[in-house]
Protein backbone atom coordinates (compact mmCIF):
# COMPACT_ATOMS: atom_id res chain seq x y z
CA UNK A 1 0.00 0.00 0.00
CA UNK A 2 1.35 3.42 -0.97
CA UNK A 3 1.12 6.40 1.35
CA UNK A 4 0.58 9.79 -0.26
CA UNK A 5 1.50 12.89 1.72
CA UNK A 6 -0.05 16.22 0.82
CA UNK A 7 1.32 19.64 1.67
CA UNK A 8 -0.31 20.97 4.86
CA UNK A 9 1.00 24.53 4.69
CA UNK A 10 -1.42 27.30 3.80
CA UNK A 11 1.18 29.58 2.24
CA UNK A 12 3.73 28.83 -0.44
CA UNK A 13 7.31 28.47 0.78
CA UNK A 14 10.14 29.97 -1.24
CA UNK A 15 13.51 28.22 -1.18
CA UNK A 16 16.04 31.00 -0.53
CA UNK A 17 19.55 30.78 0.92
CA UNK A 18 20.21 34.21 2.43
CA UNK A 19 22.44 35.33 5.33
CA UNK A 20 20.68 36.39 8.51
CA UNK A 21 21.26 37.54 12.07
CA UNK A 22 18.97 36.61 14.94
CA UNK A 23 18.32 37.56 18.56
CA UNK A 24 16.40 35.21 20.84
CA UNK A 25 14.69 36.42 24.01
CA UNK A 26 13.11 34.06 26.51
CA UNK A 27 11.60 35.07 29.83
CA UNK A 28 14.12 34.62 32.63
CA UNK A 29 17.06 33.90 30.31
CA UNK A 30 19.92 35.93 28.91
CA UNK A 31 19.20 36.98 25.29
CA UNK A 32 21.18 35.04 22.67
CA UNK A 33 22.34 36.29 19.30
CA UNK A 34 23.92 34.64 16.31
CA UNK A 35 23.90 34.23 12.56
CA UNK A 36 22.65 31.67 10.09
CA UNK A 37 21.24 31.08 6.63
CA UNK A 38 17.62 30.90 5.52
CA UNK A 39 16.34 27.60 4.10
CA UNK A 40 12.91 28.81 3.03
CA UNK A 41 10.35 31.44 3.88
CA UNK A 42 6.69 32.34 3.41
CA UNK A 43 4.36 35.03 4.69
CA UNK A 44 3.71 33.04 7.88
CA UNK A 45 6.91 31.07 8.44
CA UNK A 46 10.66 30.98 8.07
CA UNK A 47 13.15 28.15 8.34
CA UNK A 48 16.86 28.71 8.88
CA UNK A 49 20.05 26.91 9.84
CA UNK A 50 22.40 27.96 12.62
CA UNK A 51 25.04 26.37 14.83
CA UNK A 52 22.99 26.50 18.04
CA UNK A 53 19.96 24.73 19.40
CA UNK A 54 17.40 27.42 20.15
CA UNK A 55 14.54 27.02 22.65
CA UNK A 56 11.11 26.18 21.23
CA UNK A 57 8.57 28.81 22.28
CA UNK A 58 11.12 31.63 22.52
CA UNK A 59 10.56 34.99 20.83
CA UNK A 60 13.01 35.66 18.00
CA UNK A 61 13.95 38.76 16.00
CA UNK A 62 15.59 38.09 12.63
CA UNK A 63 17.23 40.39 10.08
CA UNK A 64 17.69 38.86 6.61
CA UNK A 65 20.13 40.49 4.18
CA UNK A 66 18.02 40.83 1.03
CA UNK A 67 19.84 40.07 -2.26
CA UNK A 68 18.67 43.13 -4.19
CA UNK A 69 19.06 46.84 -3.54
CA UNK A 70 16.53 49.67 -3.57
CA UNK A 71 17.16 51.87 -6.64
CA UNK A 72 20.17 49.59 -7.27
CA UNK A 73 22.02 51.50 -4.52
CA UNK A 74 20.59 51.10 -1.01
CA UNK A 75 20.75 47.80 0.92
CA UNK A 76 17.45 46.16 1.85
CA UNK A 77 16.80 44.13 4.99
CA UNK A 78 13.83 41.94 5.81
CA UNK A 79 13.04 42.26 9.52
CA UNK A 80 11.01 39.38 10.94
CA UNK A 81 9.70 38.68 14.44
CA UNK A 82 8.06 35.49 15.59
CA UNK A 83 8.24 32.42 17.80
CA UNK A 84 10.41 29.34 17.46
CA UNK A 85 8.17 26.34 16.76
CA UNK A 86 10.85 23.77 15.85
CA UNK A 87 14.54 23.34 16.70
CA UNK A 88 16.14 20.13 15.43
CA UNK A 89 19.72 19.48 14.39
CA UNK A 90 20.57 23.12 13.75
CA UNK A 91 17.44 23.75 11.69
CA UNK A 92 15.03 26.26 13.23
CA UNK A 93 11.36 26.79 12.32
CA UNK A 94 9.73 30.15 13.10
CA UNK A 95 6.06 31.17 13.08
CA UNK A 96 6.19 34.74 11.79
CA UNK A 97 4.13 37.35 13.64
CA UNK A 98 5.42 40.45 11.81
CA UNK A 99 7.65 41.30 8.87
CA UNK A 100 8.77 44.42 7.06
CA UNK A 101 11.36 45.49 4.54
CA UNK A 102 13.72 48.28 5.56
CA UNK A 103 15.96 50.29 3.28
CA UNK A 104 19.13 51.95 4.54
CA UNK A 105 19.30 55.42 3.03
CA UNK A 106 22.42 57.44 2.26
CA UNK A 107 21.99 59.15 5.65
CA UNK A 108 22.27 55.69 7.30
CA UNK A 109 18.80 56.14 8.78
CA UNK A 110 16.69 53.10 7.81
CA UNK A 111 13.18 53.71 6.59
CA UNK A 112 10.25 51.49 5.79
CA UNK A 113 10.07 50.62 2.09
CA UNK A 114 6.67 51.15 0.50
CA UNK A 115 5.47 49.56 -2.70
Amino acid sequence: METVLTEQRRNRRYELRLPLHYRVAQKGAVPRAGSGTTCNLSTTGLSFRCRRMLPVGAHVEIVVDWPSKYADIYPIELQVTGFIVRSEGGRIGVRVTSRKFLVESASAEPYLATA
